[in-house]
């Protein structure tokens, strides 16, 4: 019988049969298999259930990768709905949306749940886990496939289905349950052994493990309240316009009544925006509006737009960036490895800064710096600035919500605002875009067309950003006056016309050539929204404009 030689990541070779399955391979070579998820192939992320047919190089993958810890967060939410399933019979599992550090969902029953339920589903799940069952994965007809969901009355699941033209789709069965997720699926349940629910009351619970920052380690789930509310706000609305799940969407693309979704969600947005505004206004001693959010959640639109509404109103606003206060490149702190902290709040001149809103609050004429990327250097471009008596300045950048920023500043005079992008449509009833995915997605076409920054470049800073953000924007949500919503419905199908492309060019060798493949997957069920519906104006031009 043919053999091939599997080479590992610390070079040691072995040789095993043709079609022998990654899942024996790692009980040979004495993984830990509670750890493994999948397996890396020449830079692509196959189940363990697969064969090795060829001589290759293989890494196993646990929580710590980005592909690890997608197909953990799948697993967590098949067992959760399973085991729902145990204790209630009449119950529907609603996986909503990413929050920091969790995924939100929604159990539909007949009674209200209680602290006890959420113990009693922990348990069951618990025992799911322990018992270490079979996750099976079945290459269906996708016709079979669809008709399935129909009978079980996820339509919406269906119609994604129909709509792919796929001759198979691969779904999942654990015990009695059937589900489609975008994801692999984990080999079995004993993988998923590190887990956590919060009961957030009203039948809401938040799921949460390990993730990459985490490393092995359940991370403390932190309630943001405005956050939750602000999503199902954003729900709430979609519901009115008889938009529940992407197909409800890729219906109005087809039939060609798009235009008026994007005014209808334009609109929407903008009256959020006056909402805010009159919030600033009501306060009389303000001075300073300081807007947070990670990356690629459009702060700078929003800012621009936001300063539009209030300047409308008679108040004169002078906008700034963190940014331009960097230290000159050679003073900036360094992290353990030697790189430049760019991140950091020491990255920031913050006496400069301080003295900086203290004249402006006096009503002092400044010069304003302005810091030249390239270079690494603060410039002074004769950029004068003076804030007016009834002025407010605006002021966008990492450290916004943290008041180490802004010691030297009365609280009486700060307004603070975060804004991050909560995709309110959901694919189906067990899949979502994540925020995450859809700030990476934003990031990827805004690097490409405006930063001529390449699709490895984009993946080698992605971690970096996420880390920052961990570190210094999420500790202080909570500080928040308003939280903003900045994600609209119909926005992945308008980035979908740019990224695609993108994403197709990754070469085969690049470490992130498997990131690439699954985010053309999320992409794949959005119909395209075409680029001349989208008004100036908006949050998305601040992506797809050159």
């Amino acid at each position: 019988m043919k053999n091939v030689e599997i080479t590992f990541p610390n070079n040691e070779k072995r040789t095993y049969e043709f079609n022998t399955s990654y899942y024996d391979i790692a009980k040979d070579i004495k993984e830990d298999l509670k750890n493994v998820i999948a397996v890396s192939v020449n830079n692509e992320t196959f189940s363990l259930d697969m064969t090795a047919k060829k001589n290759e190089t293989i890494k196993f993958l646990d929580v710590t990768s980005l592909q690890g810890y997608k197909i953990y967060q799948s697993g967590l939410k098949f067992i959760f709905q399973v085991a729902v399933s145990h204790l209630y019979k009449d119950a529907q599992v609603s996986f909503l949306h990413s929050v920091p550090r969790g995924i939100l969902c929604e159990i539909e029953t007949t009674h209200n749940l209680t602290y006890e339920d959420i113990s009693k589903i922990k348990g069951e799940m618990t025992s799911i886990v322990e018992k270490n069952e079979r996750i099976y994965k079945y290459r269906v007809d996708t016709v079979d496939a669809s008709n399935y969901f129909k009978t079980i009355n996820e339509n919406e699941k269906s119609e994604i289905l129909d709509s792919l033209f796929n001759e198979v789709t691969i779904i999942y069965k654990l015990e009695d349950k059937i589900n489609y997720f975008y994801t692999l699926m984990p080999y079995e349940t004993g993988v998923i052994n590190k887990f956590e629910l919060v009961f957030l009351g009203r039948n809401r619970v938040v799921l949460v493990c390990p993730n990459i920052v985490s490393k092995d380690s359940v991370p403390e789930y932190v309630h943001f309240e405005n956050i939750v509310n602000t999503f199902f706000e954003s729900k709430k609305w979609l519901k009115k316009m008889n938009m529940v799940y992407l197909a409800d969407l890729n219906k109005v693309i087809s039939e060609g009544h798009v235009k008026d979704f994007i005014e209808s969600s334009e609109f929407c947005f903008g009256l959020d925006l006056f909402v805010v505004a009159e919030k600033i206004l009501m306060q009389k001693d303000l001075k300073m509006v300081l807007i947070a959010g990670p990356s690629s959640s459009g702060k700078t639109t929003t800012m621009k737009r936001l300063a539009q509404i209030l300047n409308s109103r008679g108040c004169k606003t002078l906008t700034l960036s963190t940014d331009d206060f960097f230290l000159n490149r050679d003073d900036t702190p360094r992290k353990k490895n030697g790189e430049f902290d760019f991140e950091c709040l020491e990255a920031i001149d913050l006496e400069l800064f301080n003295n900086t809103l203290k004249k402006l609050i006096n009503h002092e004429e400044v010069e304003l710096p302005t810091y030249e990327f390239t270079s690494g250097k603060r410039l002074y471009l004769g950029k004068k600035a003076k804030l007016e008596e009834n002025g407010i300045i605006l002021i966008e950048g990492l450290h916004t919500l943290n008041d180490d920023l802004t010691p030297q500043i009365d609280n009486k005079y700060k307004f603070k605002i975060y804004l991050s992008p909560f995709m309110a449509l959901n694919l189906d009833r067990h899949n979502y875009i994540s925020t995450l995915d859809l700030r990476l997605i934003r990031r990827i076409v805004r690097d490409f067309k405006t930063r001529g920054r390449s699709l490895d470049q984009t993946f080698d800073s992605w971690q970096g950003v996420r880390e920052g953000e961990e570190k210094y924007i999420f500790p202080y949500i909570y500080q928040a006056d308003v939280i903003i919503n900045t994600a609209m419905a119909y926005e992945v199908g308008a980035l979908k016309l740019y990224a695609e492309p993108i994403l197709f060019s990754i070469d085969h060798n690049s470490k992130y050539y498997n990131e690439s493949k699954r985010l053309i997957s999320v992409l794949k069920p959005f119909f395209i929204v075409p680029s001349e519906y989208i008004p100036k104006f908006t949050i998305i031009r601040e992506f797809i404009d050159d």
